[in-house]
């Protein structure tokens, strides 16, 4: 348990919860039975999928622990009982860190495909207005130009809040974070509120945690009941009834017909997108490095989150032209042959049909689609993944990816099943490492090669949680050193 000095309980707990005990200092906060636990701490019992943490708050007060706040009466003594205390740790949090949300103009992105993207470029923009900007993603945490590691796309709650304390500290005023619906759902955005909120669309996946589409989309609906305004895409059939349903106002934008935001005359390239933007007031040239219609969608709605943060969408078209990619994403890996190798994090059936399509509308040679699926996710899209690699690429490398505590081969067993009826030619080679090394070893002239799935992570999980050190990048320079 990390402390942040001492607080009163009183005045940790209001507008939270209320209690007959008498006010104490608390020394720090804590929703874990494994953190270290000073003398005079709070512990929130929630409870989780496989682990009640009521179950361990006598344990958590023989460690030391002054209090407990728990959804139900336990017969303890030092015990304060609230509704939702899943709802209540983030706003415990946020009165241990002093508030500091409240602090901060807070932008959230939501949606399956296109969050990295969006959140990255704004940040990027703001910081070329000058404005310090905070970060919180899927590839990593920024304050500023700092680099943070992160675990998980929406922090925990202690840990969100922590990084908010450390934004306003260093002078952020700014923080565009991604917000996954598992977040949301899990309520640990709990207490924030949103300057504004953009969804970008909903594609198959993390039905292993939501069971089903209609869940999925409501747990992402969650963003719009605590932000004062919405950037909706409604070329998503989810964000037309988004727009339908959400409380707060919003703004729309189209890349194929009319909304506040539109793109018109798209140019795709493998290098990047140009099309004339039009709000009905401005029509303006835009040229965007990043390839693919999605990205064009992607860049519309960075315009229309800046018009809400008081910028003119030319100021901005100004800033995003500057920006010369985002890393994992669409991202060309020098190799100084003739072919390309292309690092995305392409890891649902839509977000492939995008990549692949976007690149296969400027290739000269053959698009080779390596891929694999996680282990311990979603097995409903294993089939569906290799039936869209198999619709929009030339070749297949079928492989593994974070197998976690699977058997690779029979995930990849699951994929297959997609394949059937298919005439796309595949090679299937378990190791990635190794297929990465085949495809540059069998690379043609003007082939362009996709390695689909990793993106920006420098890692793979195997059995055990255990993690080993695994970067696309440095991998296909050992493939081409082979070459020499």
């Amino acid at each position: 348990m990390i402390g942040n000095g001492f607080m009163k309980l009183y005045e940790l707990i209001k507008g939270v919860a209320e209690t007959s005990l008498p006010d104490m200092e608390i020394s720090g906060i804590t929703s874990d039975t494994r953190a270290e636990v000073k003398a005079g701490g709070m512990f929130v019992c929630i409870k989780g999928k496989t682990f009640d943490g009521h179950d361990a708050a006598q344990q958590m007060l023989d460690k030391g622990c002054a209090v407990v706040v728990c959804e139900r009466d336990l017969g303890l003594e030092r015990q304060i009982v609230v509704s939702d205390t899943r709802a209540a740790f983030p706003m415990l949090c946020a009165a241990w860190f002093g508030h500091p949300e409240r602090e901060l103009e807070l932008i959230g992105v939501t949606g399956t495909n296109g969050k990295t993207t969006i959140t990255t470029v704004i940040k990027k923009v703001l910081s070329g207005f000058g404005c310090k900007v905070g970060l919180i993603g899927t590839c990593q945490n920024e304050i500023g130009e700092e680099i943070i590691p992160t675990a998980r796309t929406t922090p925990e709650p202690y840990d969100l809040f922590e990084l908010f304390r450390r934004m306003a500290d260093a002078g952020c005023k700014y923080t565009v974070m991604e917000v996954s619906s598992q977040g949301l759902e899990q309520k640990r955005v709990q207490g924030c509120h949103f300057k504004v909120g953009v969804f970008t669309n909903l594609t198959q996946d993390h039905l292993d945690v939501h069971g089903t589409m209609e869940n999925y989309y409501q747990a992402k609906k969650m963003l719009f009941d605590i932000s004062d305004s919405a950037i909706i895409n409604i070329d998503d059939e989810y964000g037309r009834r988004y727009a339908k349903e959400i409380p707060c106002p919003y703004k729309s934008y189209s890349v194929n017909g009319s909304a506040d935001f539109m793109a018109q005359d798209v140019m795709l390239g493998t290098a990047g997108v140009k099309y004339v933007f039009d709000d009905g007031r401005v029509k303006k040239n835009v040229s965007f490095n990043m390839p693919g219609l999605f990205n064009v969608s992607n860049s519309l709605a960075v315009i229309a989150c800046m018009e809400v943060l008081g910028y003119t969408p030319c100021q901005t078209i100004r800033e995003f032209e500057k920006i010369q990619g985002v890393r994992g994403r669409a991202e060309i890996v020098p190799t100084g042959r003739d072919f390309t190798v292309i690092c995305d994090y392409a890891h649902t059936p839509d977000a492939l049909i995008n990549v692949l399509s976007a690149i296969k509308e400027g290739a000269k040679g053959k698009v080779k689609c390596l891929f694999g699926c996680g282990g311990n996710r979603d097995r409903t899209k294993r089939a569906p993944m290799a039936a869209a690699a198999a619709e929009h690429a030339d070749f297949l490398i079928v492989t593994s990816d974070n197998p976690r505590n699977e058997d690779p081969d029979e995930i990849i067993n699951d994929v297959m099943e997609g394949l059937k009826g298919k005439d796309t030619p595949y090679v299937r080679i378990t190791d990635r490492r190794e297929a990465i090394h085949w495809a540059v070893k069998n690379a043609e002239k003007d082939d362009i090669i996709v390695l689909a799935g990793k993106g920006h992570e420098d890692y793979q999980i195997l059995a055990g949680g255990v993690k080993i050190h695994f970067d696309e990048r440095e991998v296909v320079a050992e493939a081409l050193r082979e070459l020499e």
